[in-house]
């Protein structure tokens, strides 16, 4: 499912992201890479709050959408 539509306070596993390679090292240098853990905090239309390691960031709907969780 698409990080945007994650249910607020879970921790989901990423699963892929297709995005173009410099977006993902991007995300990689945030900690937000394949494999790693992500706790969906808040969502409001569609733009996303998170928590990764001991870091929130807030990601937009776009950006959100091609974020595949599990």
């Amino acid at each position: 499912m698409p990080l945007s539509i994650a249910p607020r306070g879970t921790t989901l596993k990423i699963m892929k992201m297709p995005v173009d390679e410099k977006v993902k090292r991007h995300l990689a240098n945030l900690g937000i890479l394949v494999g790693a853990e992500i706790t969906m905090l808040n969502e409001q239309a569609g733009d996303v709050i998170v928590k990764v390691k001991d870091c929130k960031l807030a990601l937009n709907k776009q950006l959100a959408t091609r974020i595949m969780v599990g």
